[in-house]
């Protein structure tokens, strides 16, 4: 019988590998290497879906919103998108350290999967910087299920709204502010196919709705 092989993107393991005949540890730090691979690949394409969205490539490409870029081109909708952008976002500019063993050695935090970045940054949104820490320091130390974390953090920023009512009227506000933006895009998109204006004019509504989605971000 021939010699099986078993491939992944990242490496190849014959056959008698898996069955032990060769070193296991070897094989333990190949896994450990896909999956940290597995969890860097998100990055890839926040950044090069950060790039887009900042340089606005998708009208180069045919496509009058970004949403559309994404709908049609990658098949992602724009609310997973902005996640992504956002994420990366703070990701960048979020300092990430390791956390240390009680032995001293560092614990290897590069590689946080989207899941883990996100939690991150609504954390550092809608907490303090006490409770932030606190959030930061489970998800690093990846001592408890991010599912757990997600739930104890969404019951933490609820409880924080049902006590701060400055909270409650900012969510008011923004709910106002998509609304309004949703609508001036709308109206945008009229007024290019209608020709209604001059250009001008038009990349200026184009430059402000632009403007309030990073303000919003």
């Amino acid at each position: 019988m021939g010699l099986k092989i078993v491939k992944t993107d990242s490496f190849t393991i014959d056959e008698q590998t898996l069955n032990g005949t060769t070193s296991a540890n070897e094989v333990r730090s190949q896994v450990i290497q896909s999956a940290r691979n597995f969890k860097e690949s998100w990055k890839d394409l926040a950044r090069s879906l950060h790039i887009v969205w900042e340089e606005k490539f998708y009208k180069e490409w045919g496509y009058d919103t970004f949403d559309r870029y994404t709908t049609k081109e990658i098949h992602i909708r724009k609310h997973t998108a902005m996640k992504l952008i956002h994420s990366y976002s703070f990701l960048q500019k979020e300092e990430i350290k390791p956390l240390k063993h009680q032995d001293g050695a560092a614990e290897e935090t590069t590689a946080l999967s989207f899941e883990a970045v996100n939690l991150l940054r609504q954390a550092k949104k809608n907490l303090d910087n006490d409770t932030y820490k606190n959030i930061k320091k489970d998800i690093l130390g990846e001592k408890n299920n991010l599912e757990d974390i997600k739930k104890d953090l969404t019951l933490l920023i609820r409880q924080r709204k049902d006590i701060d009512p400055e909270a409650e009227r900012k969510k008011q506000n923004s709910i106002i502010i998509k609304r309004f933006l949703s609508t001036l895009k709308a109206l945008k998109r009229d007024i290019e196919f209608l020709k209604l204006l001059p250009m001008p004019i038009t990349k200026n509504i184009d430059e402000l709705i632009h403007k309030i989605e990073n303000q919003i971000s």
